[in-house]
């Protein structure tokens, strides 16, 4: 599906909201001086959407490998790789909460500077506001447990010191005011039109809300099961995604840096191009289930350092070569080094032209690492694999819990091609695979193993780390095993959060403090929050 990328509408508004740390393109016309009566509030719908969804660093150095999707032996990522604090990139653990409260933020003084100017005329754009408002903050909470919500974004207020929410709080506030928002949109009022999702398509944000409702509501599913069957069931009701031209993704700009797709960007980093390979975890598999997907995500770089890291020179993607790098290795020359691990296949080239990593699988960088490529942020196909779960719980959910999985699984393949036309896999190939893949229902556990393994899939290979980590905490699914690299901070577990963003303690102590308290374990990557138990 294709998706215009309203750059001109994000750069209008950047100096007055920010997108990133470099400095955007100058334009004619300054910002800064706009007034409310002069200034569309949908601009800075754009602006929330993009900076929400293009995570790059924020999400590759922890989740992407703690879900051993990808692995690396590269230093910095050691925090997710082998969980270890590692120098001053711990702050990453706090970037999901700093930039979460200031998408959140421009959400809510888009809905301020919309209903002072005409709340009619933008009556779609403040309940598509409220939508977003629930996805920010709902991976907010998930990633670090009690966070601001009712007093979030409301700064002008007076509000300098937000409560901390508890998430039982929160996670209720949120599903009641995402069914509110849904309600509320109405297809004869005007359209959003600074809309990076559905342009301002009112039915897609409808299908959308239920989607993230029944989302949300999974969540849920070990510490009140009657409350996640709930607002499940209401979800598949109210109508989820259709199929995959309903999937949430922004196409970035590579002609613009400020625009162009982080995780790629940041994977194209000399040291992260050379050393970022996929995990052997997931490459294993793929390969012990006929997986198509092996054959457009991965490729061998050809032999020598430097050819591993020339980015123009293609790799090898015949599946029958693809290798996977085990998580928890180094390149540091001791017990630990991969070129120790009793599996390892030897490096490419001669003499001192060798690539250490040379014969392990990266993502394929005409396929993952175009600037301009997409960021997703929900599937169709991974709700079908959600609804297939509500199945398996015998929830009272249209369909049969084989027919969601087998429509997740083929959808997840066919979406692939949404990132690059060279992913795109064979119909053939893709009824082979789903047919072998049936759903084992022989037990519950059985059930929900195979659904949330392809859920982790899905997500890893659309790039979506945080859900990956998300859904896996909850679910349980894939059962990875753990490294114990020493020196690591989580006594070799993977860890359950992150940690609040470190300013906090100074900016909102007293309501940090107690947040902080009421975690088993305190602010710890092994704590668990509310839902995680």
């Amino acid at each position: 599906m294709k998706r215009t990328f309203l750059l001109c509408l994000i750069c209008g508004i950047a100096t007055l909201y920010g997108c990133t740390k470099a400095q955007l393109d100058q334009i004619n016309t300054d910002p800064t001086k706009s007034t409310p009566e002069n200034f569309d509030p949908n601009f800075l719908l754009s602006n929330a959407q993009l900076k929400f969804a293009n995570k790059g660093y924020y999400q590759l150095l922890y989740q992407s490998t703690m879900m051993q999707l990808l692995a690396s032996t590269y230093y910095y990522y050691n925090n997710g790789d082998k969980y270890i604090n590692v120098a001053n990139f711990t702050d990453y653990q706090g970037r999901i909460f700093d930039e979460g409260y200031a998408e959140a933020s421009g959400i809510r003084e888009m809905q301020r500077l919309a209903k002072l100017k005409d709340p009619l005329a933008y009556h779609n754009l403040i309940n598509i506001g409220d939508i977003m408002f629930v996805m920010i903050l709902s991976r907010i909470t998930d990633t670090y447990g009690d966070v601001p919500y009712h007093q979030a974004g409301q700064a002008r207020e007076g509000i300098k010191y937000p409560v901390y929410d508890t998430q039982e709080d929160i996670y209720k506030s949120m599903l009641t005011d995402l069914e509110t928002a849904i309600k509320n949109l109405d297809p004869a009022s005007p359209k959003a039109t600074a809309d990076l999702f559905y342009k301002g398509d009112i039915e897609k944000w409808r299908r959308f809300g239920y989607s993230l409702m029944l989302r949300i509501a999974m969540k849920l599913t070990k510490v009140a099961p009657e409350t996640a069957r709930t607002w499940a069931e209401k979800a598949a009701a109210g109508g989820t995604f259709s199929d995959n031209n309903d999937n949430t993704f922004i196409i970035m700009d590579a002609s613009n840096y400020n625009s162009q797709n982080g995780t790629s960007l940041a994977l194209r980093t000399l040291s992260d191009y050379r050393e970022v390979r996929w995990s052997k975890t997931l490459i294993d598999q793929l390969k012990n289930t006929a997986d198509p997907r092996l054959s457009v995500i991965g490729e061998i770089p050809a032999d020598g350092f430097a050819n591993n890291n020339n980015q123009n020179l293609s790799g090898n993607a015949d599946p029958v070569v693809q290798r996977g790098l085990p998580n928890g290795y180094d390149l540091l020359g001791g017990t630990t080094d991969i070129r120790q691990h009793p599996e390892y296949p030897g490096g490419t080239g001669t003499g001192t032209d060798i690539a250490p990593l040379g014969k392990y699988s990266r993502p394929r960088t005409s396929v993952y690492l175009k600037l301009g490529g997409p960021v997703f942020l929900m599937t169709y196909g991974e709700i079908e694999l959600l609804l297939a779960e509500a199945a398996v719980r015998n929830w009272n959910v249209k369909g049969t819990a084989a027919s969601h999985f087998s429509n997740g699984v083929k959808a997840a393949l066919q979406s692939l091609a949404q990132i690059d036309a060279q992913a795109n896999i064979p119909m053939e190939q893709i009824n082979t695979y789903v047919k072998a893949q049936a759903l084992d229902e022989s037990s519950t556990a059985r059930s929900l193993k195979m659904i949330n393994t392809q859920y982790w899939i899905s997500t890893g290979t659309t790039f979506n780390f945080i859900e990956s980590w998300l859904n896996w905490k909850r679910s349980g699914y894939p059962e990875l095993v753990p490294v114990n690299y020493s020196g690591n901070v989580t006594n070799g577990t993977i860890p359950r959060r992150m940690i609040y963003l470190s300013t906090e303690i100074l900016n909102n102590p007293d309501q940090y403090k107690a947040a902080v308290a009421r975690l088993s374990g305190g602010d710890a990557l092994t704590s668990r929050v509310w839902w995680d138990q």
